[in-house]
């Protein structure tokens, strides 16, 4: 069985072994304290290093004044520790500090211990507390650069749905090769999934920039995936009549062929317009049946209309923010 060591692990493994090194050239008490926070502070991403490093300390410090009055009051005792933690956790959770709950009920326990609250002990404890921080948000000061899986991830989805817009235009087409969109249509959706997820973490690892390109492209996508999966089940319950089927095929066709991230969509809704307004002209169906197809093809166009207008919208707001920045 191979073991894979990701680069996660090894910048904890170095923090946690500097930290303690660290500490124990400066004399600190418990020196280990100090690779026990590196450890729980290399995250996966620069922001949350950063969020979590902050917050921690702000805990400390929360932590130490609790901690001040509940053994001054009570005693360096297991029940003054106790009290400590029954004012201490609520509190840190409704200042949205629970990351720090943790580390700092540690650190409390050094002053439990050495039943002293004195300034030196507690500059030792901030000081552990920097240490194991600091070296955390060094470490994750470099991140490699995952914009090309992201390029990568955003053609394999925009080239699913296209095949998606071309298998639809199959099920409408009398002569051709009938093939279920279903697993298609899955596998688009886990890999929507994945590269939100990616997005989202290199957004994270931009402190000074906002780039959340990919996170809202591939939210865009998403949205126009669902609307997708709805047309695919209008789409298996519409029959061929008479070329009745032959403008949307048409409609689908070239919304795959030119389907890219550059396509503002415009001249497709021109067409969904073009081809809406071909059927309100077209000859009123005659049976029950034929009246039910042309029912579910308006749908599919409404349902289309939709699709397209997803990315429209997306379009227009991405203009406004590139205005904003200039």
């Amino acid at each position: 069985m191979k073991i894979k060591i990701g680069l996660r692990t090894i910048k904890t493994a170095i923090c946690a072994a500097v930290g303690i090194l660290i500490a124990q050239q400066l004399g600190l008490l418990y020196p280990a304290s100090a690779g026990i926070i590196a450890i729980l502070s290399v995250t996966n991403t620069k922001r949350s290093s950063f969020e979590t490093g902050f917050y921690r300390i702000c805990s400390l410090g929360l932590a130490t004044v609790i901690a001040f009055c509940s053994f001054k009051l009570i005693g360096f005792n297991a029940v003054a520790f106790g009290i400590y933690l029954l004012l201490f956790i609520p509190l840190a959770v409704k200042g949205k500090m629970s990351e720090g709950i943790p580390v700092s009920s540690v650190l409390v326990t050094h002053y439990l211990v050495e039943k002293s609250l004195g300034l030196s002990l507690i500059g030792n404890a901030f000081c552990l507390l920097f240490i194991g921080v600091g070296l955390a948000l060094l470490a994750n000061s470099y991140m490699p650069d995952i914009s090309r899986d992201l390029r990568k991830s955003q053609q394999k989805i925009d080239e699913k749905i296209r095949q998606l817009l071309l298998g639809m235009s199959h099920y409408l087409d009398k002569n051709g090769d009938v093939i279920s969109c279903d697993p298609l249509l899955s596998q688009v959706v886990v890999a929507l999934v994945e590269a939100e997820e990616t997005a989202q973490r290199h957004g994270d690892n931009q402190l000074l920039t906002n780039d959340d390109y990919y996170f809202n492209y591939f939210t865009m996508r998403r949205l126009q995936v669902n609307v997708l999966s709805k047309m695919n089940e209008l789409v298996s319950q519409i029959d061929y009549f008479h070329g009745e089927t032959a403008q949307v095929r048409e409609l689908l066709v070239f919304s795959a062929t030119t389907f890219a991230e550059e396509n503002n969509g415009l001249e497709i809704r021109k067409r969904i317009e073009a081809t809406l307004a071909y059927y309100r002209e077209a000859p009123l169906p005659i049976t029950r049946e034929e009246f039910e197809n042309r029912a579910r093809l308006y749908q599919l166009l409404n349902e289309f209309e939709r699709f397209i207008d997803i990315k429209i919208e997306y379009t227009i707001n991405n203009q406004k923010k590139k205005l904003s920045w200039d």
